[in-house]
C-alpha cells in the first residue's frame, strides 16, 4: 500500500521558513556541495546526452532543505519556474532530493505520465534510490536513479508489485491536501508571497564549469503527477 503522507492543515504559515525557488542553469545540480565536480559533469553530460537523443529533459536537484513546506508543492513550484520538459510535448522530469530533510520526489511532465506512472515512480525511489540514500551513496542514488527513469520511459523497467489504494481514503487525503494548498495560496497573496527568487539560499552549486551546454526548459508543465519519498 503506498504510504501517503498527511499533512497537518492547522499549522500557522509562520512555521514555515521562507525558501527560494532556484533558475536552473545545469541539467544536474547540487545545492548542498555533496557532489564532486567530476559527479556533476558526468550527470549533466549524460542528461544532455539523452535529451540531445530524446527530446525527454530530465533534471537532478539535490537543495538542503525544504523549509517546512511540503516537498510535492516545492517540486511543482521548481518544475514550472523553471519550465522543464518542452511547451510541445510537455516532457520533463524532475528527481528533487532534500538532503537535510531526508525527503525526495520524482516530478512528472504531463507528456511523460503514461510511461511514468506515480505507481511505477513510487517504486524507482523505493527500490532504487532510497537504498542508495541510506548508504549515503548521493551520486549512486542519482545516478541510479535517472537510469531507472530512463528505463521506465524506455518501457524497459517493470514495478514492483503494489497494493491498490483504498479509494475512500484516497479521497480525504488528496481532500485535505488540496485544502492545505488552497490555504497555503491564500497566505502567500496575503503575505505577499513565501517564495524568493534567485538561487537556493545562497548556496554554491558546486562549482562546475562543464562546458556541454547549460541547461533551458522549454516551458513544459506539471499536473502534480510522479511519486515522493523519504529515507
Amino acid at each position: 500500500m503506498f504510504k501517503l503522507t498527511l499533512i497537518f492543515l492547522f499549522l500557522s504559515l509562520e512555521s514555515f521558513a521562507q525558501i527560494e525557488i532556484p533558475a536552473i542553469k545545469m541539467r544536474a545540480t547540487d545545492f548542498t556541495n555533496t557532489l564532486t565536480k567530476s559527479e556533476l559533469d558526468d550527470l549533466n553530460f549524460r542528461l544532455k546526452t539523452y535529451e540531445d537523443t530524446t527530446s525527454n529533459q530530465l533534471v537532478a536537484l539535490m537543495i538542503s532543505t525544504l523549509g517546512g513546506y511540503p516537498i510535492e508543492e516545492i517540486a511543482n513550484e521548481i518544475f514550472t519556474k523553471n519550465k522543464i520538459g518542452t511547451k510541445k510535448n510537455d516532457n520533463g522530469v524532475l528527481l528533487l532530493i532534500a538532503k537535510d530533510d531526508r525527503k525526495l520526489r520524482i516530478e512528472v511532465g504531463y507528456g511523460l505520465e503514461g510511461v511514468l506512472p506515480d505507481a511505477l515512480c513510487s517504486s524507482i525511489i523505493r527500490n532504487v534510490i532510497v537504498p542508495r540514500l541510506k548508504a549515503e551513496q548521493y551520486y549512486l542514488a542519482i545516478s541510479d536513479g535517472v537510469n531507472a527513469i530512463i528505463s521506465a520511459i524506455g518501457g524497459e523497467y517493470v514495478a514492483d508489485n503494489v497494493e491498490e489504494e483504498d479509494p475512500l481514503s484516497l479521497f480525504f487525503i488528496i481532500l485535505l491536501i488540496t485544502l492545505f494548498l488552497v490555504f497555503m495560496n491564500i497566505g502567500r497573496k496575503a503575505s505577499g508571497g513565501v517564495y524568493r527568487s534567485g538561487g537556493f539560499g545562497g548556496w554554491s552549486s558546486g562549482g562546475s564549469d562543464w562546458g556541454g551546454g547549460g541547461f533551458s526548459g522549454g516551458g513544459g508543465s506539471s499536473g502534480g503527477g510522479g511519486a515522493s519519498g523519504s529515507w
